[in-house]
């Protein structure tokens, strides 16, 4: 008879340069200690202990980078310190490792971590290796929730907040056995001896936690109730972040099936906004702790947000748009500035040109057009891809031709096709400039001669632009001669109905 033994246990224990306790990652400090201790439940036995010091990249590590809180918590001496080595060696040492011990030989088994409460990987790990870009293993991805044993074993009444609250539930004693071994953090041999204790009393750890990775493609209702405790807002976006670079943000967090919906401002363009759906309040409220966290050198705020604010933004009630969607592609690509009279076989021809080339899911089917109220074009399309791994070729055809325009291409997600498919067969959408016009000076139209009069050659005149066009993409447009214009050298020409006039003129030094 075969005797299948059970997965390894191993205890994950970091500690940071700033917070620990209840506060661990939420001050996006970086890992300084990190401590393995792999236990065989079997045998109820300790297998190895390994212990790593941490070299931060913010700071040279011969600093007194680490505060007091930290010093108490890893009683790191001064050899320990200069051996560090960076996060991404020590954890390229530790998979050798696993891949060595654990999953090698006639009968590999299987490793899974343990941890004090669910900050150790999903607020501290997970959030510091995805802003390195550093690629973790699987089984990062999965963990025993210590506390969340504990209290379903011993049927805790009260809330385990800490190793030290468990203990002195237990009225432990130490473990004369764990005595020879040496640890950098004291609350790992309390760690220890509690999941000793457990699996002697006869536990068998079985509430896994998942750690989703991916932002998973989902369709949101008009008519579907979101439950207000799993929704936050996040504010200072980059304009140009994807709803993937949003769930990247709250990394190691678990956002629910299309829970990013980007907001758009009222001309249709994303305002720097998003709102995040969580798959439960547990992960609401750790994504409220990375309120000012970082994406690159902007700070992000995160706000708590109702259930009704994200269905007002994600929620669709176009059937066009659901059929669309429906379709299960992994990638979305916006596209703007098409000609009106392009088609969708022509949308097909411009992704399967060019020297990286890729094919949109389901032919004609996978373009959907934007259309005003009156079925005229507004130079907008949604395309669906299959894999991931289309986008970066898809995206790669940026600013590229169709007929005598340039193309502009951005991910999206089904919350904006949505937004964007609602919004255009709004009629009050394409009334929302008219009040403007009592706001600018009535200025007669100068005729075309006077313009152009003079004998200055100092100017240059766009022509064909978008209604929608803004000064910033003028300038991008133009790049480095952008910073020869003089001050307030871009004169926008606008019509009757105070829409740009396709054209301008930029005035240079």
């Amino acid at each position: 008879m075969i005797v299948h033994s059970s997965p390894y246990l191993c205890l994950f224990y970091p500690v940071t340069a700033g917070l620990q306790g209840t506060a661990l990652g939420s001050d996006e400090e970086e890992i300084v200690l990190i401590v393995f201790v792999l236990i065989d439940p079997d045998s109820n036995k300790v297998v190895n202990v390994l212990q790593y010091v941490v070299k931060p990249r913010t700071a040279d590590i011969n600093e007194n980078i680490l505060s007091e809180q930290c010093l108490s918590e890893a009683k790191l001496t001064e050899a320990a310190v200069k051996a560090a080595e960076p996060l991404e060696t020590v954890l390229a040492k530790f998979e050798s490792y696993v891949r060595t011990f654990v999953q090698s030989g006639d009968r590999p088994r299987g490793m899974i971590f343990v941890t004090d409460g669910q900050l150790p990987l999903r607020q501290c790990l997970h959030p510091e290796a995805c802003s390195k870009n550093i690629q973790l293993s699987e089984f990062y991805e999965s963990f025993y929730d210590l506390r969340k044993e504990f209290s379903s074993f011993y049927h805790a009444a009260e809330e385990m907040h800490s190793i030290r609250a468990m203990v002195e539930y237990l009225g432990m004693l130490p473990n004369p056995d764990l005595e020879p071994i040496e640890f950098q953090a004291e609350d790992v041999r309390n760690m220890l001896n509690l999941v000793l204790r457990l699996i002697a009393d006869g536990h068998k750890f079985n509430q896994l936690e998942v750690i989703t990775v991916r932002l998973e493609p989902g369709i949101c209702s008009k008519n579907e109730e979101v439950d207000s405790n799993c929704v936050v807002r996040a504010r200072g976006l980059p304009w140009q972040s994807s709803d993937q670079d949003i769930a990247k943000f709250f990394r190691g967090l678990n956002v629910a099936k299309g829970g990013v919906a980007l907001c758009l401002s009222p001309q249709g363009r994303r305002n720097g906004e998003a709102l995040v759906r969580f798959v439960n309040q547990e992960h609401r409220d750790m994504a409220m702790k990375r309120h000012k966290h970082h994406i690159n050198n902007r700070y992000i705020e995160v706000y708590k947000a109702s259930g009704d604010d994200f269905v007002n933004v994600a929620g669709g009630s176009n059937n066009e748009a659901q059929a669309f969607l429906s379709k299960g592609g992994q990638v979305i690509i916006r596209m703007r500035g098409l000609p009106y009279d392009c088609t969708a076989r022509q949308v097909l021809e411009f992704f399967d040109s060019g020297n990286n080339p890729c094919s949109v899911l389901d032919g004609e089917e996978g373009v959907l057009f934007v259309k005003k109220p009156d079925g005229r074009a507004t130079g907008d399309a949604f395309v669906l891809f299959a894999q991931e791994d289309d986008a970066t070729a898809a995206l790669g055809k940026h600013r590229e031709l169709i007929g005598t325009r340039y193309i502009e291409l951005f991910r999206s997600t089904t919350a904006e096709v949505q937004q964007v498919l609602n919004r255009s067969m709004d009629p009050k959408t394409y009334e929302q400039q008219q009040p403007l016009i009592a706001q600018i000076p009535q200025v007669p139209l100068l005729p075309q001669h006077i313009i152009t009069s003079g004998t200055r050659k100092d100017c240059i005149r766009l022509r064909g632009l978008l209604y929608e066009a803004l000064v910033e993409h003028i300038l991008e447009f133009l790049g480095e001669h952008a910073k020869n214009i003089v001050f307030q050298g871009v004169h926008m020409v606008y019509n009757a109905q105070v829409c740009v006039h396709h054209q301008i003129w930029i005035s240079y030094h």
